[in-house]
């Protein structure tokens, strides 16, 4: 019972999706009724007698149409084919469909099988006819007026909206990445008068440093001067300290995050190898499911290579919550013989139930594996990063045990990681061919459909011309034929006939004989006095012989 509730809800909340707010549900029942009700008055004026369950099916339907666009347009299409009632609800189904049906060839599948239907049903109606390939030119070119342009319009404003909203999600990402950027330039700037300072002051103040000491000792100087030379080297020793400060003040960072508690916590606040168990920590709390794999014969590091180490499993496992949220993640540190390698892996991010495809992406300006090249750079190794052959992503670190800045090596390094980044990335052509405007396709559909819809009309002008002459028998050869003459020489005579145009004259004339069978004709050269009266040639056949001909004026 459980699951067949379930499969209800399911089936009902996909048949209407909400929102259904209070003034939304007015709304559509008054729409619902307005659209019953003028189906209805259209079965009324046609007469067949079936105004109520058009209505009701009618209204029905349009509540219907959001949830299941494809199947509203296939009975909208079907009933439209049989009566006129539904006309208008073909109009808006095709409408709705268009914007709702995402796939392309979904779309055209539907479309095609509606105008089946539609053809179907309307031959069903009138099986007399005699002229199938007018049936059909008229039924694809109502059912592209009725149904298909509606569709192109209604998806041309879908993807037009679709448009606008992504504009304004790239614009409202640009002006967060142009704050990033000036963040991170202020940041660089930081650095640099920090490295300023540490290089010349740093310095030189070690170099009054240690020769203050070596003064304070040298026997050759006063008690007054030996205590002045240490007033100069503590003085030395002070302005080392708070330069040492301030260059701590220089490195922050204003969005770092707070300061982490705990034992392993507390390593992470330091960086380095030993703060990676910190980091884990904080994924785990936060749900994750990481896990860590050391390698080798741990051996002590230099400073800028094991910070260097830390900041690329800390920018690894924020890419990772980012873009793969949910999804497990695998730190190794293995200790080589001549470098330490830092990998980080996770697997495909887990698919979400009602999760639009492609509307949780993160916003990314790429800077921050940008930077973890520059710091492996520095200390001459080289970062890689990539998507794995299981969906995933992984980024790989090599980093010499004997850091150096700069250098031939580092330049190399880089270049290799820069080729290793951009593998992969569209490039600037194919962004800019996905970007078209939704305009360009609709159109060109738009054009079609009116190139098809010239050439049916031409098409049926030379059909109904075609027809008129099949349906017209001329005065000179009615008033050949003779009654009594067999019928394969009559229909010799006859041209081929034209149901479309003569089947409104069956009731009409006088009472054909008992057992005949009848055929009529346009009278060629004669007129009726009124303009909605026609001549009309019958030729009625029995046993194979013609036993009767009648002319006569009947209204059209």
């Amino acid at each position: 019972m459980n699951a067949i509730a379930r499969g209800w809800k399911k089936a009902v909340r996909t048949a209407l999706p909400g929102p259904w707010r209070p003034r939304r549900v007015v709304g559509q029942a008054l729409l619902a009724l307005l659209m019953g009700g003028l189906a209805a008055l259209l079965e009324a004026a046609t007469g067949t007698g079936l105004a109520v369950p058009f209505g009701l099916g009618v209204a029905v339907l349009w509540v219907l149409r959001r949830g299941l666009p494809t199947t509203v347009l296939l009975a909208a299409s079907a009933a439209t084919g049989w009566s006129a009632g539904p006309v208008l609800l073909l109009v808006c189904a095709g409408w709705v469909a268009g914007a709702r049906i995402q796939r392309v060839w979904s779309l055209v599948t539907a479309f095609v099988a509606g105008w089946a239907l539609f053809t179907v049903t309307g031959v069903l109606t009138d099986a007399s006819t005699a002229s199938p390939k007018l049936v059909l030119g008229l039924s694809l070119g109502g059912y592209l007026v009725l149904a298909v342009l509606p569709a192109l319009y209604g998806r041309y404003r879908a993807q037009r909206r679709a448009l606008l909203d992504a504009l304004r999600e790239r614009n409202d990402q640009l002006v967060r990445e142009r704050a990033m950027l000036v963040h991170q330039a202020r940041l660089r700037e930081r650095h640099r008068i920090a490295q300023d300072m540490h290089d010349s002051l740093g310095h030189q103040l070690a170099l009054i440093s240690v020769h203050s000491g070596a003064l304070e000792v040298d026997r050759a100087l006063t008690d007054r001067q030996r205590e002045a030379v240490g007033v100069l080297r503590q003085a030395a020793v002070a302005a080392m300290r708070e330069l040492r400060e301030v260059v701590g003040v220089l490195h922050d960072e204003s969005t770092a995050a707070p300061p982490p508690v705990g034992t392993a916590a507390a390593a992470a606040a330091r960086g380095g190898v030993d703060g990676i168990d910190g980091l884990l920590e904080s994924s785990r709390a936060a749900g994750a499911e990481v896990s860590l794999i050391r390698e080798g014969e741990r051996r002590p590091l230099p400073a800028a290579v094991d910070h260097a180490a830390y900041r690329i499993v800390q920018e690894a496992l924020t890419n990772a919550h980012k873009h793969a949220p949910g999804a497990p993640i695998g730190v190794a540190l293995r200790y080589e013989p001549d470098a330490l390698v830092v990998e980080v892996t996770n697997t495909r991010a887990p698919e979400l139930v009602g999760v639009r495809a492609g509307a949780g992406q993160a916003v990314s300006g790429g800077q921050g594996l940008t930077g973890l090249r520059e710091r492996a750079r520095l200390v001459g190794g080289m970062v890689h990063a990539g998507p794995t052959p299981e969906q995933g992503f992984r980024l790989a670190a090599v980093l010499p045990y004997e850091g150096a800045e700069g250098g031939q090596e580092g330049a190399a390094a880089d270049a290799g990681a820069d080729d290793w980044m951009f593998e992969g990335l569209p490039s600037a052509d194919e962004v800019a061919g996905k970007r078209r405007s939704p305009a360009m396709g609709c159109a060109v559909g738009v054009a079609a459909v009116g190139l098809v819809l010239l050439g049916l009309v031409v098409w049926g002008i030379v059909a109904l011309i075609d027809g008129n002459h099949d349906a017209t028998v001329r005065r000179p050869v009615y008033d050949r034929i003779e009654v009594g003459t067999a019928e394969a020489a009559v229909l010799h005579e006859l041209p081929s006939g034209n149901g479309f145009f003569t089947d409104d004259y069956r009731k009409s004339g006088p009472t054909p004989p008992e057992g005949a069978q009848c055929r009529w004709f346009l009278l060629a050269g004669s007129a009726g006095e009124a303009w909605d009266e026609d001549h009309v040639a019958r030729f009625c056949f029995k046993d194979g012989v013609l036993v009767d001909k009648q002319d006569y004026v009947a209204k059209s």
